[in-house]
């Protein structure tokens, strides 16, 4: 009779034994990915509730840091719909933080764009996100760090 494939269940690590394992299996690589976005969502979400704003909200904000796009582009990036997009955008114009201005290319489109105030709340978002980061990657070696940029941009390359 051939040995068995399955593993005996004493050789299995107990709940409350440590486990030193690598992550090698597709479910742990998800497993990980999935507790990091959680750890990072939720650093997001303090921070956007801090400056009372939505997590949507802080992404317009990001998104719009180094560019001034169309609604449609907006909308692509963000994965809202037009009417969605419009109010969103309605909402942060009336706090004063984006501005729409009539594109240059396409008299019946509009860009939109930070204002001195909507800059001034990105950047206080995007420091206090820094360090949030910064202390989460802390026990990081340089190499770690360097790693982890090539793996997350090797990601986001997809």
């Amino acid at each position: 009779m051939p040995p068995s494939h399955h593993p005996d269940p004493a050789d299995r690590p107990q709940a409350d034994e440590p486990h030193d394992r690598q992550v090698d299996e597709p479910q742990d690589t998800v497993d990980a990915l999935v507790q990091l976005s959680f750890l990072i969502q939720g650093a997001l979400t303090r921070i956007a509730s801090e400056h009372d704003l939505s997590l949507i909200q802080v992404r317009l904000l990001g998104i719009l840091r180094d560019r001034r796009p169309g609604m449609l582009e907006l909308a692509r990036h963000l994965g809202l719909d037009k009417s969605s997009m419009t109010g969103l955008v309605t909402r942060a114009e009336k706090r004063g933080l984006v501005q729409r201005t009539p594109s240059p290319h396409d008299g019946r489109a509009v860009l939109v764009g930070l204002t001195p105030l909507g800059r001034q709340l990105t950047d206080q978002c995007t420091a206090e996100m820094d360090e949030q980061i910064a202390a989460l990657t802390a026990p990081l070696t340089t190499t770690e760090h360097t790693q982890i940029r090539a793996l997350a941009a090797k990601l986001l390359r997809r």
